[in-house]
């Protein structure tokens, strides 16, 4: 049987048309065969200093057969094992569409361990320019810097998993220049908006105290529609978000757990809330807080509140906004109030308070503007002494 030879062992010679070739050892298949990585240039001199930086980028590294397989095959396999049992079924969702969608039309078929950093740039340099399968008005079938942000971040994860997986040395998407993140201006309802959305929703017997609710506690769709008369406690006026409703290809619906670790939090209601929700259960007669309408055996479809939404702004002639946009109107208006990012972030469920902060900038940036003027009140107060 033949010695197994060790990854990052070489070998050079020049061939009959004059240029130098040589092999490095990457790796070994099952039957311990090595595998080869095969290398050119046109003087020996410049094939000496490739195999130096390959053997460097080797070292220690011993790839298996599979890097051979096509990128496109290694991404079906790591959303399938890798990132089925850890993420919610639409998020595996969104990132199947940006492999079907954005990756594999472009770097599916090559195999991924030949998958270079240039490989990379171009892809998204591709996308940045017709990346959108249909044109948008606006911007053409160029695709937004954030989307190319979120397709990178997929990238880079299953191919991390690559190299845990030893079927790379390294992981080609690091050191490559993103596109900038474009901050957005949150859209939220003003003071005005806000009432008059209250007014509206006031007249709406079926849909009030959802609304209600949302707009006094900030919760993701899918956490207030998973709502359960065993997450209120009526006699300390608190609510436990324990879990969060989502709606899977098909239209089922199922319940899992919330967006982040953090997300699992319990929240001291306004007085208000509390007596609305205390008032409710007297007439409730299903497990959820917010039933479905017409089945109120089951949880109210995300969905199903996100249109209704969009039919109270019309009536209100308010601007159409994001289901989204009113947990930021409720975080905005608690900051502008005089709330804490540390108690805010604990009511929206965030990781981190400076998360809180870094999203909320526009409120935070007018709440030092004012705080720098009390201060300087009070500093000239003293002065003047």
């Amino acid at each position: 049987m033949a010695k197994r030879r060790p990854s990052g062992d070489g070998m050079v010679r020049k061939r009959e048309d004059g240029r130098w070739e040589g092999r490095i050892v990457v790796g070994h298949k099952s039957n311990g065969d090595s595998i080869f990585r095969y290398l050119s240039a046109g003087s020996q001199k410049e094939l000496l200093a490739k195999l130096h930086r390959n053997i460097e980028e080797y070292r220690d590294v011993d790839l298996r057969e599979e890097s051979k397989m096509p990128l496109g095959e290694w991404l079906d396999r790591w959303l399938e094992e890798y990132t089925a049992p850890s993420v919610r079924p639409s998020t595996l969702e969104g990132y199947r569409g940006y492999v079907e969608r954005n990756i594999k039309p472009h770097l599916g078929d090559k195999a991924v361990g030949k998958i270079t950093t240039e490989d990379i740039r171009r892809l998204y340099r591709a996308l940045q320019e017709h990346g959108r399968q249909e044109e948008h008005p606006q911007y053409g079938y160029q695709l937004a810097g954030t989307t190319i942000r979120r397709i990178h971040g997929v990238l880079h994860e299953a191919l991390d998993a690559a190299v845990q997986a030893n079927l790379i040395a390294r992981n080609p998407t690091e050191g490559v220049t993103l596109p900038k993140k474009k901050t957005v201006p949150k859209q939220i309802l003003n003071d005005a908006q806000l009432e008059r959305f209250m007014e509206v929703i006031r007249e709406d017997t079926v849909w009030h105290d959802f609304f209600y609710t949302e707009l006094t506690t900030g919760l993701r769709r899918g956490e207030i529609c998973g709502l359960m008369w065993s997450d209120f406690d009526e006699a300390h006026g608190t609510l436990s978000i324990r879990r969060s409703v989502h709606a899977q290809k098909g239209g089922r619906l199922t319940t899992g757990e919330t967006k982040t670790g953090t997300g699992k939090r319990t929240i001291t209601l306004p007085p208000s809330t509390a007596k609305l929700l205390a008032e409710r259960k007297t007439r409730s007669y299903s497990e959820w807080i917010f039933p479905d309408p017409l089945r109120p055996e089951r949880p109210t479809r995300p969905n199903t509140a996100y249109t209704h939404m969009k039919v109270l702004l019309k009536q209100a002639g308010l601007p159409s906004i994001r289901f989204h946009d009113l947990r930021h109107t409720f975080a905005t208006h608690a900051l502008a109030s005089g709330v804490d990012a540390k108690t805010l972030s604990g009511i929206l469920g965030h990781t981190q308070a400076s998360f809180t902060l870094d999203t909320y900038t526009h409120v935070t940036g007018d709440m030092q503007k004012r705080a720098s003027e009390i201060v300087g009140s009070f500093m000239e107060n003293i002065m003047v002494r």
